[in-house]
């Protein structure tokens, strides 16, 4: 027993609360990254439309320019949250089709 006359679990389970909190505010249940610059509006600034023909594409029958500011999203990967207008993201399903492009 602690000095209040509790068993003294108290505050711990008090801060595990607590920090259990704070990690789930960090949270918000995107599925990905964002393609709208934060506080601002989508727009075609790493020349998405450009490659809009891809989509329903097998990623792996596509060849795009070597110096082309990309990455592939895939299901559940994880990615950095930085919006790069200039990159183009492209979005492939679990069979490898293309199925989104957006800017970020």
């Amino acid at each position: 027993m602690d000095r209040t006359g509790h068993g003294g679990t108290r505050a711990p389970r008090a801060g595990i609360a607590l920090a259990l909190l704070v990690l789930a505010g960090g949270c918000d249940g995107a599925a990905g990254p964002s393609s709208v610059p934060p506080g601002g509006s989508p727009a075609d600034t790493c020349g998405a439309a450009d490659y809009r023909g891809l989509v329903g594409a097998p990623l792996a029958a596509v060849t795009l320019p070597a110096d082309l500011d990309d990455r592939v999203l895939r299901p559940g990967q994880s990615a950095t949250m930085d919006y790069r207008a200039s990159r183009l993201n492209i979005v492939v399903d679990a069979a490898g089709t293309i199925v989104d492009l957006r800017c970020g």
